[in-house]
């Protein structure tokens, strides 16, 4: 007999746990479906990879191997879905208002626990580019509303000024890749 259960991770889930995923995340104190390192995942044939705000917590030059991993945890046809700090956004935001106090945290992290700092900066070209050099296809932005996940106000949903998810400016860079 076929399994036909999808198996959908989300990494570093935090408190933001998403029914039908295998929520994942390297602190206890948050009370994930699983407790492991995210950068080293031993998975096989996952369907969807979900990672909201994860990314830059890891120092630029470590990326591309955690993608790597990501990739070959993935079935073929199988979907990255990752959101991080958008810089364009950041910059573009700061320009217009030169609001620096409400863009700190998004640029460097909350420092809430030991792995909220921020290590790393991406636009689309520069994510597109890792992507695409590790074996990713199909590379777009994607629009957190049409998600099985959009009932999970999680970071790939950070707009400013806060909360303003109508007329505000998203703070996230939503992307979307195929193996």
């Amino acid at each position: 007999m076929v399994n036909c259960k999808m198996i959908k991770l989300n990494l570093g889930c935090g408190d933001r746990k998403i029914h039908g995923f295998i929520n994942i995340d390297q602190r206890a104190e948050v009370y994930p479906d699983v407790i492991a390192d995210i950068t080293n995942l031993n998975y096989k044939d996952v369907d969807l990879i979900y990672a909201a705000h994860v990314l830059e917590h890891f120092k630029n030059s470590e990326t591309c191997k955690i993608l790597r991993n990501w990739y070959e945890c993935l079935k073929i046809g199988g979907t990255l879905r990752i959101s991080v700090p958008d810089f364009e956004a950041i910059v573009e935001y700061y320009n217009r208002t030169k609001d620096l106090t409400s863009l700190l945290t998004i640029i460097y992290g909350g420092h809430k626990y030991d792995l909220d700092y921020h290590y790393a900066a991406f636009d689309f070209e520069a994510l597109f580019e890792k992507l695409t050099n590790i074996g990713f296809k199909d590379i777009k932005r994607y629009d957190w509303r049409k998600t099985e996940h959009f009932y999970v106000d999680d970071h790939s949903q950070a707009y400013l000024p806060h909360m303003d998810k109508i007329t505000g400016t998203l703070m996230s860079l939503n992307v979307e890749a195929k193996k």
